[in-house]
């Protein structure tokens, strides 16, 4: 992996964790705000599914825009 591929990894990684957390605290926030109680397990395990499955997702779409960007 020569120079311009491992700063688009570092990148890439940067940017698709920032998107899963931004989406998980988006998660957290509305299961304080839309009335229901909820317990702490529930909370964090929805936010651990949300946080899992937004990786997922991320990672094939950031990764070859980061890529595309950085190595022209």
């Amino acid at each position: 992996m020569n120079d311009l591929e491992a700063k688009a990894a570092r990148q890439a990684s940067v940017v698709y964790t920032a998107l899963s957390l931004a989406i998980t605290l988006i998660f957290l926030i509305i299961t304080w705000v839309d009335g229901n109680t909820y317990t702490a397990v529930a909370r964090i395990g929805g936010m651990v599914w949300v946080f899992i499955l937004s990786m997922i997702v991320f990672m094939p779409i950031v990764i070859p825009a980061v890529k595309k960007k950085i190595m022209g």
